[in-house]
């Protein structure tokens, strides 16, 4: 399972990306088109392309505090920056520098990456790895001022496709149409 793909709905301009919140948060996201106060900047906040993922992660709107699912529209020029510049999370041999210029990096950098494996509409792994962004400190600051385009709660939504999905419906034709990502 080493292949990594970004799957994403996006265009020439925008990325969408998924992330869930308590009610209070996503309503005021919403409201404002950005984060606002009740919003924590000094913690790392994930960003996910796939909205499989994301519902694997928030148990389909189910957690608690992840009840509320937010679709996020980013510049596609901010997306392509924070995948270029993010460090991988989890030290490996592989990355072909040492541990201590690893952390070096993971210290210096304000964008984490991690690739987990994607999920079916039941949270089954599947053969592939998709990403998902850690944005913290100055990436943080920006993506809610200067990268965030719209903000939908698709809460609704998904609840619709999770109770047919419960009821043995076929959902795979209403989910978000993802594609492979094209980096420009």
């Amino acid at each position: 399972m080493n292949i990594k793909e970004i799957r994403a709905v996006y265009n020439d301009s925008i990325v969408r990306v998924y992330q869930a919140y308590c009610k209070e948060i996503a309503c005021e996201a919403v409201k404002l088109g950005t984060f606002g106060d009740r919003f924590k900047l000094s913690r790392m906040t994930w960003i996910k392309p796939s909205f499989l993922w994301m519902m694997y992660r928030c148990g389909w709107g189910l957690k608690e505090n992840q009840e509320h699912i937010l679709a996020i529209d980013l510049k596609r020029s901010a997306f392509d920056y924070l995948v270029k510049s993010a460090v991988v999370s989890t030290y490996s041999e592989s990355l072909n520098i040492s541990h201590d210029e690893w952390k070096k990096q993971i210290q210096n950098s304000d964008v984490r990456v991690q690739w987990d494996p994607e999920r079916d509409i039941y949270g089954n792994a599947l053969d592939y790895r998709s990403i998902q962004l850690g944005l913290r400190g100055d990436a943080v600051i920006r993506y809610i001022n200067d990268w965030i385009v719209n903000i939908d709660d698709i809460t609704d939504y998904v609840s619709e496709l999770r109770q047919k999905r419960d009821e043995g419906v076929d959902i795979s034709g209403i989910l978000p149409n993802e594609k492979v990502y094209k980096f420009d």
